[in-house]
């Protein structure tokens, strides 16, 4: 297969149009290189103005990284970035600075949990996986990595949204514990201890997520509590009422 560099992706900012047709010899040695979105034109400050979600995509196969692509830009959401390995993932990531990361768990040269976890320590944004049935075991790690949501191949384009929209709610909800809560084993403790209580809201309020921890965040501020002072409590039989 050939490794022409004309036919050979790279890790690009969305406003550098990838063809219809161009994932011939996708197989070759992947450049590092990249253009800062801040250099894509019209197209980049168009999409910027719309205030859409700024969304990066990380797959090593160049199918599946062009119709999500496509899912995502039909759906509103700006793609800045594409890469093929976890490595371009984390440069791009750091030089295009999204709002979110999609990208798949099995990549070359550096894989998607590594890269994941760089990101969170980076406190960069969200990342969302893109998992296979098979990968249910990695599901632990990925959250120790700082994932917020999964989505799960084969995926359509129904699944794109209420995912991000997870991602993105936690992400919030992480950066509020971190405003919060100083250590960081405390912190992880607290997150479980609130994604607990935030299912027992759920079901007792009929609450979406967002929602249910929007109820703890406001009640420890009411009644000057830390939100894990009120997870335990909800857990405990609190009347959320």
């Amino acid at each position: 297969m050939s490794t022409d560099e004309s036919t050979t992706p790279k890790p690009t900012p969305a406003s550098v149009a990838v063809p219809a047709g161009g994932t011939e010899g996708t197989e070759g040695t992947e450049s590092t290189e990249s253009t800062p979105a801040s250099e894509g034109g019209p197209e980049t400050t168009a999409a910027a103005a719309t205030g859409a979600t700024r969304i990066l995509v990380a797959e090593d196969e160049a199918l599946i990284r062009l119709d999500l692509v496509e899912m995502l830009g039909e759906q509103g959401y700006d793609v800045v970035g594409q890469a093929s390995n976890g490595e371009q993932a984390v440069e791009l990531a750091k030089e295009v600075k999204p709002d979110l990361v999609i990208m798949d768990v099995k990549m070359p040269v550096l894989d998607g949990l590594s890269a994941a976890e760089q990101l969170h320590e980076a406190k960069l944004c969200p990342v969302i996986m893109l998992t296979a049935f098979s990968q249910t075991e990695l599901v632990e790690r990925a959250r120790d990595a700082g994932v917020m949501a999964y989505i799960v191949k084969p995926f359509t384009a129904d699944d794109l949204r209420p995912a991000i929209d997870i991602a993105t709610s936690r992400w919030q909800e992480l950066k509020a514990l971190e405003a919060e809560i100083a250590d960081l084993g405390e912190r992880l403790e607290t997150r479980k201890l609130v994604d607990r209580a935030k299912g027992v809201l759920m079901t007792q309020l009929k609450l979406s997520e967002s929602d249910a921890f929007r109820w703890i965040q406001k009640t420890a501020m009411d009644r000057r509590l830390g939100m894990k002072e009120v997870a335990e409590a909800v857990i405990n039989g609190f009347p959320a009422a």
